[in-house]
């Protein structure tokens, strides 16, 4: 199981990926397109074509996941845009799979500074 945790990096890939694709290929995405290093621990994310399935690949330190979610109606309208990749947070993430606004998420800041 992965758990979602407020230390977790997560990726999400803006552009489309071939989900004919298995492990082997989006840990190669993930080294070409986002210039990340699929064994680091972060979890990536990756959409299809149509915008009705997404793809979770994470390693645990034994081996790999691949997590498939396709809807049953429509389509995952709210995704990232702009450069070959983004940096969410675990909420975030959660409101992204779920598929609402990641956007509108508005979850406690990621760090503040403590007053002395």
């Amino acid at each position: 199981m992965i758990a979602l945790t407020p230390r977790m990096r997560v990726w999400v890939a803006v552009t489309p990926a071939d989900f004919r694709c298995g492990i082997d290929g989006l840990a190669r995405r993930v080294r070409q397109a986002l210039a990340d290093d699929p064994f680091g621990g972060a979890v990536f994310v990756f959409r299809n074509r149509l915008g009705t399935a997404i793809k979770l690949l994470a390693y645990d330190g034994q081996g790999f996941w691949l997590c498939h979610k396709r809807l049953s109606q429509g389509r995952f309208r709210h995704w990232p845009t702009g450069q070959a990749g983004q940096m969410l947070v675990a909420h975030e993430l959660a409101v992204l799979l779920a598929g609402g606004d990641y956007t509108a998420a508005a979850g406690a800041p990621v760090w503040r500074a403590v007053a002395p």
